[in-house]
């Protein structure tokens, strides 16, 4: 007469390897979960970031290149051949490269906005963006206007 023992050694490693099959499943959904809620709250704390220097910008008002360097000031970034720009740390900080020196963080992500021509006088616009590390696609991004200097003709 046989033994069933490895009859039963085999249904335990099937149900074994389901289980160990189960369970990498639900890592993976758990894991891509996770990426999807830091992209969400990074795509929300971008659209916080750029409302803000749009709004900074927006106050400043005047000529583009006396907005964005006032707004720069203002949001202790930097402004340089028409590029407004702040770097941020992984917690959303913003990186002061003044005091941080060769110690500064590498940069999470960069707020950078920049002038778009118009035709019409006196109307001024700017596009503000979000970008993560690589710099590559924008987390987020809007454009604004304001109402420039116009100056009067006889």
């Amino acid at each position: 007469m046989r033994s069933k023992a490895p009859l039963a050694l085999m249904e335990q490693m099937v149900m074994i390897l389901v289980f160990a099959l189960a369970a990498a499943l639900c890592l993976q959904a758990f894991v891509l979960s996770d990426r999807i809620s830091r992209q969400g709250e990074a795509r929300g704390r971008a659209a916080l970031e750029c409302q803000t220097a749009a709004e900074t910008i927006r106050s400043c008002g005047g000529d583009m290149g006396q907005a964005l360097s006032a707004a720069a000031e203002k949001l202790g970034g930097s402004y340089e051949q028409g590029l407004l720009w702040l770097d941020y740390d992984q917690d959303w900080k913003p990186i002061d490269y003044d005091k941080c020196g060769l110690e500064a963080p590498m940069a999470a992500y960069r707020l950078a906005a920049s002038g778009v021509p118009t035709q019409v006088a006196g109307l001024e616009k700017a596009d503000v963006w979000v970008t993560d590390g690589e710099g590559d696609k924008p987390i987020f991004q809007l454009e604004i206007a304001w109402q420039g200097e116009v100056s009067a003709h006889g």
